[in-house]
């Protein structure tokens, strides 16, 4: 073994290596063994109330009166006299297709009249005139009657000429297209200089104070909702006015100001969506609602009595079926199929699966499984941007 000049003897490499290892393995801490902390969820009670039970059903709307303006007489549309999209007034004006035509056949007409009263009044004489003649024999019988068949085919000439009067002036009063209702009228379909033939379609209007609203109902919906039409339909009948009910939310999500009633049910059953449509009425003071619109019509069902209640965000659907997530007297948590009921708001009726006083998760569904142990606190929905 070699020794150094001076100092302490010199050690292996090798065991001041292993030295050093050895203090830095002493070093290390020790593995932590402590459990992670329960996730941290926030619940709401199960409660129960008396609520008002609601039906939604998609509905679109439609004039309460709709026509089609069609030209009933060929010729140039020469003027038209509404702003498209505003209001008129029943017996206005909306078109004049060129008079003149129709002027030059009432003309002739009323001539070939004129003409066939003047023959009538000549035979008329002839007939006064040979009658006591032949009484006393100066002319024969045949003579009479000859003027008094002559007669009877005047009064038929003029008959006839009366009616080809009638005819012509109505075809000249067709020139002038008018509004056959009150109402909203649409943008025009014809152009001024346009040649215009028997039934072509010139423009189309709508009666719009009030506005219909149809929805469609299954079967059953229509069976326990029968009751309640037919007393809306009975009492509009009897005071004009039913008292209204319905409420109509628009497709921006906000809800019509005016409330409405039911008012008919068609006649049938559709046999190939077993779906019945139901019209719904609604006023329209400002023409805001138009045809084709589409909304939601809510009705009032039942009111529920001791219906248990829990947020919607706190029920998910899962393959047809609902669930929500229970909290248990030991904080643990238990997943729970439930039957649903109606909507209340933000809130959902629960028919089966839930008791009174139960705890539900509303925040935090996606870090919990069944059996885990949650810190359970109140759920803030200001603080989530929730309405209450």
């Amino acid at each position: 073994m070699s020794h150094c000049s001076m100092g302490p003897p010199c050690l292996p490499i090798s065991l001041i290596a292993l030295l050093a290892t050895g203090l830095l393995c002493c070093k290390q801490e020790a593995p932590s063994t402590a459990a992670p902390s329960a996730p941290e969820v926030e619940v709401v009670d199960v409660v129960q109330k008396d609520v008002p039970i609601y039906s939604e059903s998609v509905g679109s709307t439609d004039g309460m009166v709709n026509a089609v303006i069609k030209a009933q007489v060929n010729g140039y549309l020469m003027k038209r006299s509404y702003v498209e999209g505003a209001f008129v007034k029943k017996g206005q004006v909306l078109f004049e297709i060129d008079p003149r035509k129709f002027q030059a056949a009432l003309d002739q007409a009323k001539g070939e009249w004129e003409k066939a009263r003047a023959q009538f009044v000549k035979t008329d004489l002839d007939v006064k005139r040979d009658t006591p003649l032949a009484e006393g024999g100066a002319i024969s019988r045949k003579e009479l009657d000859d003027s008094i068949q002559a007669n009877r085919a005047a009064k038929a000439s003029v008959a006839s000429a009366k009616a080809s009067v009638d005819q012509a002036s109505l075809n000249l009063s067709f020139t002038q297209i008018i509004a056959p209702i009150d109402g909203v009228v649409g943008i025009a379909k014809a152009q001024i200089g346009d040649l215009v033939g028997l039934g072509d379609e010139l423009a189309s209007m709508s009666t719009l104070d009030p506005i219909r609203v149809y929805i469609s109902l299954s079967e059953q919906e229509y069976l326990r909702a029968a009751e309640k039409i037919r007393q809306a339909y009975q009492e509009g009948e009897q005071n004009e006015k039913a008292t209204p009910t319905l409420e109509l939310i628009l497709s921006d999500g906000t809800v019509y100001p005016h409330k409405g009633t039911f008012f008919l049910a068609d006649r049938q059953v559709d046999v190939k969506t077993g779906t019945i449509r139901i019209g719904a009425r609604f006023p329209n003071p400002d023409n805001l609602l138009r045809p084709g619109q589409y909304g939601r019509v809510r009705a009032l069902t039942q009111t529920r009595e001791g219906a248990l209640l829990v947020p919607q965000r706190a029920v998910t659907e899962l393959q047809g079926g609902y669930q929500v997530v229970v909290v248990t007297a030991d904080n643990k948590i238990e997943i729970r199929p439930v039957k649903v009921g109606g909507r209340v708001g933000t809130l959902w009726v629960i028919d089966e699966g839930l008791k009174t006083g139960e705890r539900v998760v509303a925040e935090g569904l996606q870090q919990v499984k069944a059996g885990m142990s949650v810190n359970p606190k109140g759920f803030q929905p200001e603080s989530k941007g929730h309405n209450k």
